[in-house]
């Protein structure tokens, strides 16, 4: 439902009525007054007040519905933990059992899901807001394995004075391979080809 039309002998019944209706609060609402009543004479020509009431988009809860939806559908059972950071930033935690159905192979379902929660949480969203999905601590232990995996290659990249190009991986992941040899001396990183197949590669750099 979009929106409910409500009557009342003043607005403020009308709009108390809506807010019972759809179970918020009133600055969780969008209200248009389409007739504010009269009392008419001698109590004759008495006219209702009536107000359409729909609820603000909230990205959150909308993003929560989704995954929710899903799930259903999936037949999966899995609890939401929803934790605010800085800047716009939210952290979806999913528990649960079995749920590396939902992390999938090196986490491209976990990556899907995350981009279609986003894309859900920001369609009627002026300032764009960040969702991050994880499960089972996935993503910090897949950034645990990438910085190691950084430094296990960048130790052959100086031993062989050849650069290694890695799977392809996502910006995310991408980032953190940088990142993880941004102050080695010795060596560089540059990414090369294109999206999904996107590349880093970690090549020695020439000190003379």
């Amino acid at each position: 439902m979009d929106f409910i039309e409500k009557i009342g002998k003043t607005v403020e019944e009308a709009i108390t009525e809506g807010l019972i209706e759809l179970g918020v609060t009133r600055d969780n609402v969008d209200i248009e007054i389409l007739d504010k009543g009269s009392k008419g004479f001698l109590g004759l020509g008495t006219k209702m007040a009536k107000v359409r009431m729909r609820k603000k988009f909230n990205p959150i809860d909308s993003a929560t519905k989704f995954l929710e939806d899903l799930f259903e559908k999936m037949k999966i059972q899995a609890v939401i933990d929803v934790e605010e950071k800085e800047n716009g930033n939210y952290y979806f935690n999913l528990r649960g059992e079995d749920m590396g159905i939902l992390i999938g192979k090196r986490g491209q379902t976990l990556d899907s899901l995350q981009y279609l929660v986003n894309l859900v949480a920001n369609k009627e969203k002026e300032n764009y807001v960040r969702i991050t999905l994880d499960t089972e601590n996935y993503r910090e232990k897949r950034k645990d394995t990438l910085e190691a995996l950084a430094r296990n290659l960048a130790k052959k990249v100086k031993t062989t004075k050849r650069s290694v190009v890695l799977e392809p991986m996502n910006p995310y992941e991408r980032r953190i391979i940088h990142f993880a040899l941004q102050n080695d001396r010795f060596v560089k990183t540059h990414s090369e080809g294109e999206e999904p197949y996107r590349k880093v590669v970690i090549s020695p750099i020439n000190h003379g």
